[in-house]
């Protein structure tokens, strides 16, 4: 049975949202292959019910990474068969479509995020024009298209005219129950950050914040911020004091357990494009499912989600708003705590991968049937 091939630019075993849509899909009788990116410093693959392969680059970023890394995946593209051929993000897409289309089957568009708008672009107009390029070729000859959020969805639809599908990033519910909500903030636990240390993600305002505030925070994630936030982190004297910790990359079973154990999630952005401000962040789901109230900013999506389920504080991206609303949180405010934390464990029953996998599974048997799956 010919896969469906996917094709993403990150590490695979870190891409939650991928291993979620390749497993459901393998589940229900599909066969998957996923193909990646490895780094000279990438663990083993953990094992998936799907197929995996990664390729390595000698760039790490920037022109010559992208340049390579599509010249690299063509040519594993053109020794592979498959029945379906889906882009993650617009910096797989070109070989994707390419081999799709050699081979005259559909091809699929799977958009994370609005690549020609994140932080790393819109500052720099030569390559967001060779990117809007891309996009305005690549979008109109997908098959199936479909992204992470309502308004990123209307957005495609508006630019390019054709249906884009949801398929939000939410975390899975899992059996085991989650502990009784506590009636205050528990006073051994952590501030959480989980994600890439990127442009644009509120990294700054929250280490300036952190001196007016009495608990710890932990950090897990890395990116192009890694030396300059931890360098922040030093001269504020965060580091010597324990008050802040660097995790780096975590996987996500073990992330799952720490975010288990914190007091409060940051789900902090700037609004530095339109991808983060239609953005809906697997993040936000994740603090969710653990039963941790979070700090949000107020952009469409999560505002939205915050007036159907009131999982969180909307604060201002600014040093003095993060502590205050980090201080009342944890220390002033007993009850709210409490309230928070209580429509996290309900919420959670509604918003979950069981859910949105339903859609998921009906848009891929547009394209084709799965295989029946042995008694």
């Amino acid at each position: 049975m010919r896969p469906l091939l996917f094709a993403v630019t990150t590490d695979l075993n870190y891409d939650q949202r991928m291993q979620r849509i390749c497993s459901s899909l393998a589940v229900h009788g599909y066969a998957v292959l996923l193909i990646g990116r490895e780094w000279p410093d990438s663990q083993p693959l953990s094992p998936k019910p799907y197929k995996q392969h990664r390729l390595r680059c000698v760039f790490k970023k920037g022109k010559l990474f992208y340049l390579e890394y599509n010249l690299k995946l063509f040519l594993y593209l053109i020794r592979q068969q498959a029945a379906v051929w889906c882009a993650i993000d617009l910096d797989t897409a070109l070989p994707m479509w390419l081999r799709a289309r050699l081979s005259g089957q559909p091809f699929v568009y799977d958009a994370h995020e609005l690549f020609t708008e994140v932080p790393e672009v819109v500052g720099r107009p030569v390559t967001k024009r060779i990117w809007q390029l891309v996009e305005k070729f690549i979008v109109p000859r997908a098959a199936l298209a479909y992204t992470v959020g309502p308004a990123l969805a209307q957005w495609f639809v508006q630019q390019y005219g054709q249906p884009f599908a949801v398929v939000r990033n939410v975390s899975c519910l899992e059996t085991a129950e989650l502990p009784p909500t506590p009636t205050a903030a528990p006073t051994d636990g952590y501030i959480l950050y989980q994600g890439v240390l990127n442009e644009g993600r509120g990294l700054e305002a929250l280490l300036d914040a952190m001196p007016q505030v009495t608990a710890r925070l932990i950090i897990c994630g890395e990116g192009d911020l890694s030396v300059s936030l931890r360098e922040r982190a030093r001269k504020l004297g965060l580091l010597a004091s324990g008050q802040v910790e660097f995790r780096g990359f975590v996987l996500p079973a073990e992330l799952r357990q720490i975010t288990r154990q914190a007091l409060l999630g940051i789900m902090l952005l700037e609004n530095r494009g339109m991808s983060y401000y239609y953005s809906l962040a697997n993040k936000f789901f994740d603090y969710l499912h653990a039963g941790v109230p979070q700090l949000i900013v107020d952009f469409p999506e999560y505002r939205r989600l915050n007036d159907l389920y009131d999982v969180a504080e909307v604060v201002e991206l600014t040093p003095n708003a993060i502590a205050t609303a980090i201080n009342r949180l944890l220390r002033d405010e007993p009850a709210r705590y409490h309230q928070l934390a209580s429509n996290c464990r309900r919420a959670r029953l509604e918003l979950n991968w069981q859910h949105e996998e339903q859609t998921l599974l009906a848009l891929y048997a547009t394209l084709l049937q799965p295989a029946p799956i042995p008694a």
